[in-house]
């Protein structure tokens, strides 16, 4: 039995870019026909512009954030769906309210691949621990033990002491869901007198795998890893045995920009996730999730050749409220992009004996002694910000790698 789920897992970098290429342009080009909300934002794209996957960078950024106002807008897909609602298989409205259609009755969102990672096979029993109704989670692991050959208990989520029984009943071997709730199934069991002990690996998402929580896992015998899936595109990245960071799923691009904008962050800097799946009936093309990571530098040592991000390392949406006044990454770029002598920004807002403080850190070279240049960003600030904040210069790779442009650091913040 092959130790991948497939041979896209082992080809060559040039082989997959190559395959992307393809399927982004058929993508666009269908999207621009069928879909409204890209007949008008890619109507100036020539696909035939389009000669690497780098060249992705040119396309316009649709975010998470947006997504409420333009479903609202134009319901139920704000304009993004290329076939009618009726004719998907599935809705799901998931918190916010955000529309996920799964279309046609497919797999659109490859988890089975990180179930085939993490050891599960065909005639496997898969416990599911996500939730069946308003949002995709439950079908979406479902279909991927489904897609593998095994049987599936839709255990869904609470009712601790009937989840142990099925558990017990039908000797499931394969755990999904948040990671902590299998922890609280396991107690219970113990505390019944009826241990689990059939349950031997573990795929989990929506919630942080803290260090402790791996290990009670692998204490009790339990071969656990987690992987990166959101309900608009499904699965994103997964772990593999090695554990060393989280690799790219085969069927979606993945970009890392600096929050706030559509610019490529150098390997290893943390950004936010950008990602382009290729749904046939809703597509996301450059797709913002709100998500920060950075992407590892080499291979992963399984043998797996895609590229690596970190995992999730918190949220970019980094609005705040300073007197008042909306503050945005959006604002925070702006001031930069003005500015060719800053290679990084970051925004602090601290609170200063009562009152808001707001300083604009930038990594600028030679800049000791340009009081001139310090005046013209803050003058730009209190343009793109409206209100008024200091600037203090730093050495080039003084602030820290953490994706943030801005970091609010005062208490008891009401936004």
């Amino acid at each position: 039995m092959s130790e991948y789920f497939d041979y896209k897992e082992i080809r060559s970098q040039n082989e997959r870019e190559n395959d992307h290429l393809e399927k982004l342009c058929d993508l666009i080009n269908s999207a621009k026909e069928l879909s409204p909300f890209y007949g008008k934002t890619l109507s100036r794209i020539d696909t035939g512009d389009l000669k690497s996957i780098s060249d992705l960078a040119a396309l316009p950024i649709v975010r998470k954030s947006e997504l409420i106002e333009l479903q609202n807008t134009a319901p139920p897909f704000g304009g993004l769906g290329m076939v009618p609602a009726g004719e998907m298989a599935r809705l799901f409205l998931s918190p916010g309210p955000i529309v996920e259609p799964q279309g046609k009755d497919e797999d659109i969102w490859r988890v089975a691949r990180a179930l085939y990672a993490v050891g599960l096979r065909k005639g496997g029993i898969a416990h599911n621990c996500f939730a069946y109704h308003f949002t995709p989670a439950g079908i979406m692991f479902d279909y991927a033990a489904r897609t593998l050959g095994c049987a599936v208990f839709p255990g869904g989520v609470g009712q601790t002491e009937d989840q142990v029984k099925a558990i017990n009943r039908f000797q499931s071997d394969t755990y999904m869901g948040t990671p902590d709730f299998l922890k609280i199934i396991l107690e219970r069991a113990d505390d019944l007198g009826t241990p689990v002990t059939s349950i031997n690996k573990a795929l989990v998402t929506g919630g942080p795998l803290f260090p402790d929580l791996r290990r009670y896992y692998e204490d009790r015998g339990i071969h656990i890893r987690q992987c990166y899936a959101t309900a608009d595109v499904g699965l994103i990245a997964y772990e593999s045995d090695v554990m060393d960071g989280m690799i790219i799923d085969e069927d979606v691009i993945v970009e890392i920009v600096r929050p706030g904008t559509g610019d490529l962050v150098c390997d290893g800097e943390v950004g936010e996730v950008i990602v382009t799946c290729f749904n046939p009936n809703y597509p996301l093309i450059r797709f913002a999730t709100g998500d920060l990571s950075a992407i590892l530098e080499g291979q992963s040592p399984c043998g797996r050749t895609n590229r690596r991000i970190k995992g999730w390392m918190g949220r970019a949406d980094q609005t705040t409220k300073v007197r008042g006044m909306f503050i945005h990454p959006e604002q925070v770029a702006r001031v930069v992009e003005k500015y060719d002598e800053i290679t990084k920004a970051r925004l602090e807002v601290s609170d200063r004996d009562g009152k808001d403080n707001m300083v604009l850190h930038c990594e600028v070279h030679n800049y000791i002694g340009n009081d001139e240049l310090e005046k013209r960003i803050a003058d730009t600030i209190r343009i793109e910000c409206r209100l008024r904040g200091e600037v203090v210069f730093e050495t080039v790779g003084k602030l820290p790698n953490d994706g943030k442009v801005i970091n609010d650091t005062r208490q008891n913040v009401i936004s």
